[in-house]
């Protein structure tokens, strides 16, 4: 061990330094003795488990003799002290963080500084997530805890070879973040790429967690489409690291961060393998078919609503009959911004009022709209089912860009009809094609097509078939039989 100070009075001197004395209630500083020996103990109060240390202290507190008597030095002393989770510290830096980080520190009269780790932080017990529910499966889910969290992924892949790589970053935040991957299936150039990235972070604290994150590994900028995989379920992040995927927890956030990731990753979800292959695989088509109808559905209509020429005779009804004073354009795009605002609504309402405010928004403002002539039927009824289709997309960062998609399309089609419609999705085809985070081509394997890995995305082939790691994963052993 090192000697950090001459005295527990530095020692003292040194914690007021950095915490003010009687400035902050919760830094706190406290003479006890230990095996007879009086020691300075030093904590945050409500990050340590107060009823773990009382009972560490009321048993040294019994025994007054000296581990130095039956032994040479700190070191022996490290050796009796009754608790499992013990480190010697090295320098003063290491020993502030290990306090703010919720650790217990011991100072004995020589100077010499220990810590044990009886974090107790605030949060919750593992729940199921809101936003990935099941019918059949786990109901646990991730937590506020990156303790929790890890056990979680480990409860799931009991492997020597599941490592959990420890960083800390931000200068005032020192959020810890733990690098999660399986050894021999993942690929080193992508582990140095996340951890280069975290090197480089230099910022006072990531408050938003790993929304901050993702900004910062893949420099997102204004790119509206994201980057990495959001996921909240242990079983969904166990599966994609035997993938040879790469996945990021971030202290107090209970979502973890899968990379890397491509655009038919956010139109997957976990009910797929829930059920029967063939079942799985019609509710994956459905889902990848309702994503592709609430991008297009709306500006479609508006096309053909506008541009009766284009409709057969057979499907001349589609389209109002009498528009009204105000355009279909401004009609869908009021009635569809107004769904999103609903929407938000929903979310910051309180749990007994929003059956409330749903009845309201149902009832009064839609079918007034329609009979004092604001929106025509037809209007509301496709924007719905435009949102409809939008709610079923399992990602809620692929359902927002969608939104905004739907948007750029429509205004394209109100000024350009037709061939405003068609070379927006062409842009917007172009610009996915064009993204590459951590190298990986967005929209694999589509582009570049590989038809096995299409046919893969498209079908839940039975667990029992020998389907390798996916491609874009680079893993060094594809082969997940060994």
């Amino acid at each position: 061990m090192k000697q950090l100070f001459h005295s527990m009075e530095e020692a003292e001197e040194w914690f007021y330094s950095r915490f003010g004395k009687d400035k902050t209630f919760d830094a706190t500083v406290r003479s006890v003795h230990l095996w007879g020996m009086p020691v300075l103990l030093l904590y945050i109060n409500g990050l340590v488990d107060g009823a773990t240390i009382t009972t560490l202290l009321t048993e040294m507190q019994a025994n007054t003799t000296r581990p130095e008597e039956e032994g040479d030095g700190a070191d022996q002393f490290l050796s009796f002290f009754p608790y499992h989770a013990v480190s010697d510290i090295q320098d003063a830096d290491e020993l502030l963080t290990a306090i703010l980080s919720g650790q217990a520190a011991f100072v004995t009269p020589e100077g010499y500084a220990f810590t044990i780790d009886i974090r107790n932080y605030p949060g919750r017990q593992p729940d199921e997530p809101d936003n990935e529910k099941v019918v059949r499966g786990p109901r646990d889910g991730f937590t506020e805890n990156l303790i929790q969290n890890t056990a979680l992924i480990r409860r799931r892949l009991r492997t020597e070879d599941l490592r959990f790589e420890m960083h800390k970053v931000t200068l005032n935040g020192k959020t810890d973040i733990a690098i999660t991957y399986m050894q021999g299936a993942a690929n080193e150039g992508n582990l140095d790429y996340i951890r280069k990235r975290l090197d480089e972070i230099e910022h006072d604290g990531l408050t938003m967690t790993d929304k901050s994150l993702e900004e910062f590994l893949f420099k997102q900028r204004f790119h509206p489409m994201p980057f990495v995989r959001f996921t909240e379920r242990p079983d969904i992040c166990a599966a994609h690291l035997l993938e040879g995927h790469i996945a990021i927890i971030v202290d107090t956030s209970p979502s973890v961060i899968l990379v890397p990731a491509t655009m038919f990753h956010h139109l997957q979800h976990a009910e797929e393998y829930r059920q029967a292959p063939l079942i799985g695989t019609v509710v994956r088509l459905i889902r990848l078919t309702g994503w592709i109808l609430s991008l297009t559905i709306l500006p479609f209509w508006y096309l053909v609503a506008t541009k009766q020429q284009y409709l057969p005779d057979f499907l001349s009804y589609i389209g109002p009959k009498d528009i009204g004073e105000i355009p279909l354009f401004v009609q869908l795009l009021f009635a569809d911004i107004g769904i999103e605002v609903l929407r938000m609504a929903a979310i910051h309402t309180p749990t007994p009022m929003s059956t409330a405010m749903g009845l309201v928004a149902a009832i009064v403002i839609g079918q007034v709209a329609i009979d004092v002539g604001l929106f025509t039927p037809e209007v509301v009824l496709y924007v719905a089912v435009s949102a409809i289709f939008t709610f079923a997309i399992p990602s809620y960062e692929l359902s927002l860009t969608t939104k905004i998609f739907r948007i750029c399309i429509l205004l394209a089609t109100a000024l350009f009809g037709a061939a405003g419609f068609f070379l927006s999705i062409a842009v917007l085809f172009y610009y996915l094609c064009t993204l590459h985070p951590m190298r990986v081509p967005y929209l694999w394997p589509l582009v570049p097509f590989f038809p096995r890995a299409m046919v893969r995305v498209l079908i839940r082939f039975p667990m029992t078939m020998d389907v390798p790691r996916p491609y874009i994963t680079d893993s060094p052993n594809r082969d997940r039989v060994s």
